[in-house]
């Protein structure tokens, strides 16, 4: 395994980050193919064992029971201060907000369930999960600013922004002398490489790290065009992304096809591999052995620029689909539920 320093902070975080959106108890969730409490402590040991340290998991995953999986998993198999644990926070519901529950409030009490549902007393980075458009910025920066200063969490990263929303964030941060952002979780991979206009720009400049999800395309990249599987099949929220564009992108995974037979190596391994050139960790989600063993090869394997060239070639831009298709909540498309137990919020 290799280490790097996550952004501006003193992380240092391996290579490939596990995440933990498929652990859960699926009864409280939304997705038939997360897995048991049981199945989730085996992958995890099992990164722990291949040197994986950056784990990601959030409380709108299967109403805080990843957490709570995560948590228990870390107690029992590894030292607390060598793991870096990221999780993520929801915007207020429109209960609170009618309330008058403000954002710092919120934040207070979120990264509080969140503390519990992990049985830790403190979170490395605290990630703003998506761009709360009915909560003035200010309160959302002091609010985690709060949390920092109150030792509950180390760092804070944001994930579904555009580069405008970032720089303004850490620009009104710095402005205030609160915590800025040292990390962007946004949606990243060989057949949607929008981040690349602006974002990854902004990041280069100002050395912020770049953890992406969907690293493999919720399984895209990962088989030979035709193949299938549970989250292929089932996971709605995946085709709404990705099934628009499946003829341009298929052309891409097929060269994907190409090349690991061609190195004798997994798709896994070429499809990260070459994200391991853009990012600094990408989040890769594992729901078998396998998927987490593949993923930590990866990191040894070096495309040649020729390599790196003929899998970009064929890409075309993409429309801007999921969280990132809105500008405003009513915009939305699509909307999935999240539950975090004792609230639900819909998501597009």
């Amino acid at each position: 395994m290799q280490y790097i320093k996550l952004g501006n902070s003193e992380l240092n975080v391996s290579r490939i980050c596990m995440g933990c959106m498929g652990f859960g108890d699926s009864k409280n969730g939304q997705h038939s193919w997360t897995i048991d409490e049981e199945h989730s402590r085996e992958i995890i040991k099992r990164g722990l064992e291949l040197g994986v340290n950056f784990f990601d998991t959030a409380i709108g995953y299967q109403s805080g029971t990843s957490e709570q999986y995560v948590g228990r998993a870390i107690k029992d198999f590894a030292d607390r201060d060598k793991i870096v644990l990221a999780t993520k926070f929801l915007p207020r519901t429109q209960e609170e907000i009618a309330s008058g529950i403000s954002g710092q409030q919120h934040i207070e009490q979120m990264v509080n369930t969140s503390l519990k549902n992990l049985g830790m007393d403190y979170i490395d980075l605290y990630i703003y999960h998506m761009w709360d458009y009915e909560t003035p910025l200010y309160d959302i920066m002091d609010g985690l600013n709060r949390v920092v200063k109150a030792g509950k969490v180390r760092y804070i990263g944001i994930s579904n922004c555009f580069a405008y929303q970032l720089a303004k964030a850490n620009a009104l941060a710095e402005k205030e002398g609160f915590a800025k952002f040292v990390s962007i979780q946004g949606h990243y991979n060989l057949i949607f490489r929008e981040e690349e206009r602006e974002m990854a720009k902004l990041c280069a400049e100002d050395n912020i790290a770049m953890t992406p999800y969907s690293a493999l395309a919720s399984g895209r990249l990962s088989k030979h065009p035709g193949e299938t599987s549970k989250r292929l099949e089932e996971d709605s929220y995946a085709k709404f992304k990705y099934d628009a564009t499946a003829k341009q992108d298929n052309l891409i995974i097929e060269r994907v096809a190409e090349l690991a037979d061609k190195r004798g190596v997994s798709m896994t391994e070429i499809s990260l591999a070459w994200l391991l050139t853009k990012a600094a960790s990408p989040v890769v989600g594992a729901t078998k052995l396998s998927h987490i063993e593949g993923a930590v090869k990866a990191v040894d394997l070096v495309l040649t620029e020729k390599e790196i060239a003929y899998l970009e070639e064929p890409y075309v831009p993409h429309k801007l689909v999921g969280v990132m298709a809105q500008n405003t909540p009513a915009a939305a498309k699509e909307t999935h539920v999240w539950s975090t137990g004792n609230q639900k919020i819909e998501k597009s």
